[in-house]
């Protein structure tokens, strides 16, 4: 069989020259050529599937490690470095949840929530308890007269979001101080944050290994679709065990079945709270409240387990193993 001719390569002197090929007119009329320049109405070739797709688990884990070596040394270096934290959180959490309502056009009153928040963080650990809701009721009062000035259309719905925002971020989170600093003379406040950190850890680790292994029957399929019933037996199961052990061991005074109770309620409130978080985000059309995060997104995608855990550990403990 002859080689045959390269289009770059001269015919011989005398030799046929082949026809031209005009292009033939496609029935729907000309199709673009691709970077490739293979036509548009040709199918691209399969693609193997990209691996890595999703969250940059390098980053997620660093993050985490750095998020979690933070708060452990200000709990057991310095502990006022602990009250540093959570006003820096809590700052952050609420320009998070601000942005997002932002969405739906929500102007909640943004100065008096970063103004009231860090101050309710403050008076629960100088204040305790006690003083946590006047905290709250003042930051609710001054964002209603803030927002006077802008006039009555969309009052309502912005003082609505200004006081879910007061609720959800500042208010939950202060009791990470009062769990840290329940009362002058306390010497475990940074073991009641510790254990309560653990449950959570233990919950969603639990929750997560057991739902991939066996979860079957979705929990709540329009909100979290990933979450089953045997996910959530999975984190009660976990986090009740686990807790029996940590908190005899780290926490004076407690019994196993302090902690069995413990780890119970303490992850149920987390569950709760995630899918709490999860259902602000899918009425707000959202998949992140941020990105401030890298490999996790906004800070509030991590705390939304934690801030309803944290007062249910502090009621809990309180009654249970009352501060020493």
């Amino acid at each position: 069989m002859p080689k045959e001719q390269q289009p770059d390569e001269p015919h011989p002197a005398g030799a046929a020259q082949p026809p031209v090929q005009e292009p033939q007119p496609s029935a729907t009329g000309p199709q673009p050529a691709t970077e490739t320049g293979r036509s548009a109405a040709q199918p691209p070739a399969a693609q193997p599937k990209r691996k890595g797709a999703g969250r940059n688990l390098p980053a997620a884990i660093g993050v985490g490690v750095a998020l979690g070596g933070a708060v452990l040394a200000s709990l057991f270096v310095w502990i006022p470095a602990f009250l540093a934290l959570v006003v820096a959180a809590v700052i952050v959490g609420i320009w998070e949840m601000a942005r997002a309502v932002g969405v739906h056009k929500a102007r909640p009153p943004l100065v008096p929530l970063l103004a009231g928040g860090p101050c309710m963080v403050v008076l629960a650990w100088f204040g305790g308890a006690d003083v946590l809701p006047l905290g709250l009721l003042a930051t609710l009062l001054v964002m209603l007269v803030w927002r006077f000035a802008g006039g009555a259309r969309d009052y309502q719905r912005d003082v609505t979001a200004g006081a879910l925002i007061a609720v959800y971020v500042p208010f939950l989170g202060a009791f990470a101080a009062l769990l840290a600093h329940p009362g002058k003379g306390v010497s475990d406040g940074a073991v009641r944050v510790l254990v309560t950190i653990l449950a959570v850890v233990l919950s969603d680790t639990g929750g997560y290994a057991t739902g991939v292994f066996l979860g079957k029957h979705p929990m709540a399929p329009s909100v979290s679709p990933a979450k089953s019933w045997e996910g959530f037996a999975g984190s009660i199961v976990w986090t009740g065990a686990g807790s029996a052990v940590a908190l005899p061991l780290l926490l004076s005074g407690a019994v196993w079945w302090h902690g069995a109770i413990f780890g119970i309620a303490v992850s149920i409130a987390s569950v709760l709270g995630d899918l709490g978080e999860s259902l602000i985000k899918r009425d707000l059309g959202v998949k992140d409240m941020s990105n401030l995060l890298p490999g996790h997104g906004g800070l509030m995608d991590r705390l939304d387990s934690v801030l309803l855990a944290l007062p249910t550990a502090y009621a809990v403990l309180a009654f249970l193993v009352p501060p020493s």
